[in-house]
């Protein structure tokens, strides 16, 4: 069997898929990192919504998912940037994913960690209403038994008048919060509106007060996740944590060299990428555990070309590719997402993110993804 798929430079090429996939199992728990990932939704296809309504969200297939997840040993990162956070799914369609997955999690002993921002806020703020809005989702994730994630404020970062207003508002959240959370630097390659987060478009001056912030509660921080893609910039950061505060690597195109760490100590995982490439990443953790640097390393450092396509610039748009090849493997019946950001990326891309899948053998029934990659191509005008 072959498929017909976009060249890039506007003609098309032969490719056979891989007739088998990875073989992969389940295994024991993980014992030497703490891994997440950040789970994406499953739109409603049916819903007759528009890309400005409230997102319409399958959630026994955005459920599913998470059990699937799960069964692999990972923890899921919920309510972020992967689920469309602020980019479709709004604080009313968070809060109920939130509730809903933390209640999923107890009932199948999964590990869950929630997003925690200000999106309701929908107009400019002072700080105190910033730290209100920081503080209802706060206690919306502690309610619902999940770790809470301190995410990044679009409203705090246009609100800050430096650096002084994010030691106060996150050392306000920090003395309340009941357990310890993980602190999120998300930048602007993520998410544009949060340029010169930390009150400083520099980021070593930003990392001095993001590392201020933990030091003056290390007691109440659990770990931080850094989505910079910049790997010496996170090794700089977690070699001045303090004793026992965790660094959660955020960075899709390094992970498997800051994970696997060095003599100096190591990053445990939250990851975006790690939603398509779930059983594969757990596979390498596990081979980790035995000591087996090498081993996982030859199972991850092949899927970095996979997420360095899906989080090409615009990065922010990763999420478009993320849901595809969740398709792809049988996830869900439909490549549908919330706000239309089905249509964020190109058919070039979207061979490109099909082939590479197949290449590390991603999907579970190749001979369904190649029918749902030749439905697409059929959508799109090509022909097989």
């Amino acid at each position: 069997m072959t498929i017909r798929l976009p060249d890039g430079a506007g003609g098309l090429k032969t490719y056979t898929p891989r007739p088998e996939p990875l073989a992969l199992t389940t295994g024991a728990p993980f014992t030497s990192r703490t891994v997440f990932s950040a789970a994406h939704v499953v739109a409603d296809p049916f819903a007759d919504v528009s890309p400005d309504s409230p997102a319409a969200v399958d959630w026994e297939a955005t459920l599913a998912f998470r059990r699937h997840l799960w069964s692999h040993g990972l923890g899921v990162a919920e309510a972020m940037d992967t689920a469309q956070r602020g980019m479709g799914l709004d604080w009313a369609g968070a809060a109920e994913l939130i509730r809903r997955s933390a209640k999923e999690a107890k009932a199948v002993g999964g590990r869950i960690a929630c997003g925690v921002g200000t999106d309701q806020l929908t107009a400019p703020t002072s700080l105190g209403g910033i730290r209100t809005a920081y503080e209802e989702q706060l206690a919306l994730v502690e309610e619902s038994g999940a770790q809470a994630i301190l995410m990044a404020s679009r409203a705090l970062a246009a609100a800050a008048k430096g650096p002084e207003d994010y030691l106060e508002v996150y050392g306000h959240l920090l003395r309340q919060a009941a357990e310890p959370v993980v602190l999120h630097w998300l930048g602007p390659m993520f998410d544009p509106a949060l340029e010169g987060y930390w009150g400083s478009s520099d980021l070593d001056a930003a990392t001095e007060t993001f590392l201020e912030v933990i030091a003056a509660h290390p007691d109440k921080v659990d770990g931080i996740k850094v989505s910079l893609l910049d790997a010496q910039r996170e090794i700089d950061i977690r070699r001045r944590l303090p004793s026992g505060v965790r660094c959660y690597t955020g960075d899709d195109f390094n992970y498997p060299e800051l994970i696997a760490g060095d003599e100096k100590g190591f990053s445990h995982a939250l990851l975006g990428i790690f939603d398509p490439l779930g059983p594969l990443a757990a596979e390498a953790v596990r081979v980790l555990d035995t000591g087996d640097v090498e081993g996982f390393r030859a199972l991850l450092d092949p899927t970095v070309e996979l997420s360095r396509h899906l989080f090409q610039t615009p990065t922010r748009f990763y999420k478009t590719g993320v849901v595809f090849l969740a398709w792809l493997s049988g996830h869900q019946e439909h490549f549908t997402m919330v706000g239309g950001l089905q249509s964020a990326r190109s058919l070039p891309h979207f061979a490109r993110a099909y082939e590479l899948a197949d290449g590390l053998g991603l999907f579970p029934d190749p001979a369904l993804a190649e029918t749902r990659m030749k439905n697409l191509l059929a959508v799109y005008g090509g022909t097989q």
